[in-house]
């Protein structure tokens, strides 16, 4: 069942993308009609290799942060002693829904400056809501059979979160920050008009130099890497609901 059409389609993609990283100039005369005379086919401003990788670790640092913060908020409103805080703590997770990430930005270079920490609190903000809201529904949607047995087991509150609680609702709570990444994937874009090096150079040069093969070129870079991450989440949380049920 390894061997389905999806996964070889998967699996072609990922060849084609490691690829067209490490030798774009193999796929240059494809490019090449999408030019104008005299114009490069393949982005020769950088590395499109480590534009990537320097792209994704921006999208994994924010979202790690939202992580660690989103699911802490969603533990201290599902004790007893947190729940008035719910309504506060939506209103927060909200923020980030609310200001486009272009208007995070900009209010936030004055403060931080150009680079990589502006588009870093602008994807945090952004990847909030989705990972609170799944880790709140994960953590409130427990079967109390399960909840009431740990109790009368003799578990203590932190017992109960860190060996039933958390490991039951992490399917859940992967849905959330895969929904979180892809987001960020695509908004991690508009980092580069900061100057954060992100596959966003490679879009804005060639919308700059009117090149669609440069535009062509970053855009679908991030959306294969786009698929392919939510691919691998997704299986990630079937494996995990399905250990769970077991």
């Amino acid at each position: 069942m390894m061997f389905t059409l999806p996964n070889l389609f998967r699996l072609a993609v990922l060849v084609v993308l490691l690829a067209f990283l490490l030798q774009p100039a193999w796929f240059e005369a494809m490019l090449t009609p999408l030019v104008q005379e005299n114009a490069p086919a393949i982005y020769n401003q950088g590395s499109l290799f480590w534009l990537t990788v320097l792209h994704l670790r921006t999208v994994f640092i924010a979202t790690f942060a939202a992580t660690v913060v989103a699911v802490s908020l969603a533990i201290i409103v599902t004790r007893k002693a947190g729940a008035e805080f719910l309504p506060l703590s939506r209103s927060l997770v909200n923020i980030g829904q609310t200001f486009p990430p272009v208007a995070v930005l900009a209010l936030a270079v004055p403060i931080y400056g150009f680079g990589e920490k502006p588009t870093l609190i602008a994807l945090f903000l952004y990847g909030l809501l989705p990972i609170f809201e799944n880790a709140l529904t994960g953590l409130t949607t427990l079967p109390p059979t399960v909840v009431e047995a740990a109790r009368g087991a003799g578990m203590t509150g932190s017992q109960r979160l860190i060996r039933i609680e958390l490991p039951l609702a992490l399917p859940v709570i992967l849905t959330g920050v895969r929904l979180s990444v892809v987001i960020s994937l695509a908004t991690a874009t508009i980092g580069s008009t900061v100057a954060a090096k992100t596959l966003g150079e490679v879009i804005i040069a060639g919308l700059q130099s009117n090149n669609l093969a440069f535009v062509l070129q970053g855009g679908l870079i991030v959306a294969a890497l786009a698929v392919l991450i939510h691919d691998a989440l997704q299986g990630l949380e079937r494996t995990l609901a399905g250990r769970v049920h077991v």
